[in-house]
């Protein structure tokens, strides 16, 4: 990777791992053979492309926060309980 290429992806995504997150599964597309969102030179890398990608703003991420930046609270569900109980074994006579 380019560093150049890291510092300009960088300041259109703050948060270093939503930035990695978004790399690698766009580097996964691109190496299954879908095609670039931008112009580029034959020889670059797929993580080169995919950091000129977002640094051009063709890849954005949806955020699951709240509106208040605050992460909603999920309602969780108790898994039932299960009450084994033990049989005696018979003795053979």
């Amino acid at each position: 990777m380019k560093s150049d290429l890291v510092k300009a992806a960088s300041k259109a995504i703050l948060n270093q791992q939503i930035l990695v997150n978004m790399v690698s599964r766009r580097v996964r597309q691109l190496c299954l053979g879908h095609r670039p969102l931008v112009e580029c030179a034959p020889g670059l890398r797929a993580a080169d492309i995919a950091l000129t990608e977002i640094a051009n703003g063709k890849l954005t991420y949806e955020s699951t926060f709240g509106q208040n930046g605050s992460a909603e609270v999920a309602q969780v569900v108790p898994f039932p309980t299960v009450i084994a109980s033990k049989k005696k074994a018979k003795k053979a006579a």
